[in-house]
C-alpha cells in the first residue's frame, strides 16, 4: 500500500456567519476558488494534472450547491482537465474529503489530489438541505430525533456536566485561541482574503471573544431550553432515556460552536508526486475510521471512531501526542476526554470551534491544518483529528509528522 502525504494546506480566517461578517459579501464559489488559488501559488499543483479536487460541503444547496469543487476549479481559471467532486457528512465533510483523497492515493488509484471544504453559513443555514430528520414523522419516531443542541444537553446530563463545567471549558477555549493568535501560531496557514478590488476583507478569525470570563458566560441563557420544553424534545429524550428525569439545559451560545464562514484546501499525494513538484512532505496520513451510534444522543462517537483509527495502526489513545476534537459543544470534548483518558493539555491546545467557529464543510480540513502546524511547532510526532456528526456518527484521522 502506498503512503498518502500532506504537502501543504491553507485556510481562510473564519468570518462571522452573519450579514455583517467579513466574508459575507463573497459567494461560496469565490471563496472556494480563493483557497485553491492560494494553495496552487504555494505548491504549483495545477500544473501537475491532479486526479481530483474533493471538497466537503455540509449543506450543498443554492449558491453552495451543485458541484462546488468543479465550479471552484473553473472559477479559479485552472486547467479544464482537473475534475472535481463533493462529499457531505454534515460536520465531518471536510475530514471525509481528506480521507477520500488519502484512500485513493494509498490504494494507488491517484497520485495527487486536493482535499478541501467550504461553508458559508451566513448564506446557507445549517440543515439548509432539508431531509427526513425534523420533517418526516415516521422517521423522527424511529430515530427519536432531537436537534443537535438538545443532544448536547442530553450528553451533558448523562455525563453529569454542570453549567460551570461547560462554561469553564469554553473560557479556556477562548483563552487558548487568543494566545494562539497572539503567538502567530496560525501564520503559516491563514491567508487574508482579498476581494477583486485588492482590498483585504478579512485577515483574522473574527468570531473570537478574547477575555471572556465565567461571569460573562454565566449571563447567557440556555440556548435550547425552550426548544426542549415547548418543542417537546425533552419528552422525546425521556422516551429514549427513561433514566433522565430532567434534562439539564447547560449549553448556550457561549459554550457551543460559532456560526461562521470559511474555506480550506490541502494537497495530498504520493512521494513521487511531491518530488515532481519539488515539495517535501509535512505529514503522512496513517489511518482513518468512521463510527455510528444512537441518533438521539448522536454526539458521543468521536471516541469510537478514534479508537478504530488507532487500532488499525496498532496504537492506543496514550500513544498520540495531540488531539483536535471539534468543539461542536463543550460537552462533546469533555466526554471525549473522560471516555479516553486523554488529558486537556493534549486536546485543542490552540482553542477550537467554541472560540473561533465551526464552518461545517471546512472544519475538518482546518483542524487537520491546525494539528499539522502544531506538530511542527512543538516537534511532536503524531496527532488525531476527530469530529462528532449529526444523526449519530463520528469520524477520525490519524497523522504523523514527517521529519527531514
Amino acid at each position: 500500500m502506498a503512503e498518502a502525504y500532506i504537502y501543504d494546506a491553507v485556510r481562510t480566517p473564519r468570518g462571522k456567519g452573519r450579514p455583517n461578517g467579513g466574508l459575507h459579501t463573497l459567494s461560496p464559489v469565490d471563496l472556494s476558488a480563493f483557497v485553491l488559488t492560494e494553495l496552487d501559488r504555494r505548491t504549483g499543483f495545477a500544473k501537475a494534472d491532479p486526479e481530483d479536487v474533493v471538497f466537503g460541503v455540509g449543506d450543498g444547496v443554492n449558491d453552495q450547491g451543485s458541484n462546488m469543487a468543479r465550479s471552484a476549479i473553473i472559477q479559479a481559471g485552472m486547467p479544464d482537465s482537473i475534475p472535481g467532486s463533493t462529499v457531505s457528512r454534515f460536520c465531518s465533510s471536510g475530514l471525509d474529503a481528506i480521507n477520500v483523497a488519502a484512500s485513493r492515493v494509498m490504494s494507488g488509484q491517484a497520485d495527487l489530489i486536493v482535499a478541501g471544504g467550504i461553508e458559508m453559513m451566513s448564506l446557507i443555514p445549517i440543515g439548509g438541505t432539508g431531509g427526513p430528520n425534523g420533517a418526516d414523522a415516521i422517521f423522527n419516531n424511529r430515530a427519536h430525533y432531537t436537534p443537535l443542541g438538545i443532544a448536547a444537553d442530553l450528553l451533558a446530563t448523562l455525563c453529569g456536566h454542570s453549567r460551570e463545567d461547560v462554561d469553564a471549558y469554553s473560557m479556556e477555549s477562548q483563552a487558548r485561541a487568543a494566545a494562539a493568535w497572539q503567538g502567530k501560531r496560525f501564520a503559516n496557514s491563514v491567508i487574508p482574503v482579498i476581494d477583486f478590488n485588492g482590498e483585504t476583507l478579512l485577515a483574522h478569525d473574527e468570531y473570537m471573544r478574547p477575555g471572556t470570563g465565567m461571569a460573562d458566560l454565566a449571563k447567557l441563557p440556555a440556548a435550547f431550553q425552550g426548544m426542549g420544553e415547548k418543542g417537546g424534545f425533552d419528552t422525546i429524550v425521556k422516551q429514549r432515556y427513561p433514566e433522565v428525569l430532567n434534562l439539564s439545559h447547560v449549553h448556550t451560545a457561549g459554550n457551543s460552536s460559532g456560526i461562521v464562514d470559511g474555506a480550506a484546501a490541502m494537497l495530498i499525494g504520493s512521494l513521487e508526486a511531491g518530488e515532481k513538484l519539488g515539495l517535501k512532505p509535512r505529514a503522512v496520513i496513517r489511518s482513518f475510521a468512521s463510527a455510528g451510534m444512537d441518533p438521539c444522543l448522536m454526539l458521543a462517537a468521536p471516541a469510537d471512531a478514534t479508537k478504530k483509527a488507532l487500532a488499525r495502526v496498532g496504537k492506543d489513545f496514550a500513544d498520540v501526542d495531540l488531539y483536535e476534537v471539534n468543539e461542536a459543544f463543550a460537552s462533546v470534548v469533555l466526554h471525549f476526554m473522560e471516555r479516553t483518558g486523554v488529558s486537556h493539555d493534549r486536546v485543542n491546545v490552540n482553542g477550537g470551534g467554541i472560540a473561533m467557529g465551526h464552518p461545517i464543510g471546512a472544519t475538518g480540513v482546518m483542524l487537520t491544518n491546525t494539528l499539522l502546524d502544531e506538530l511542527e511547532r512543538t516537534g511532536a510526532k503524531s496527532g488525531v483529528v476527530t469530529l462528532c456528526v449529526g444523526l449519530g456518527m463520528g469520524v477520525a484521522t490519524y497523522i504523523e509528522r514527517v521529519e527531514h
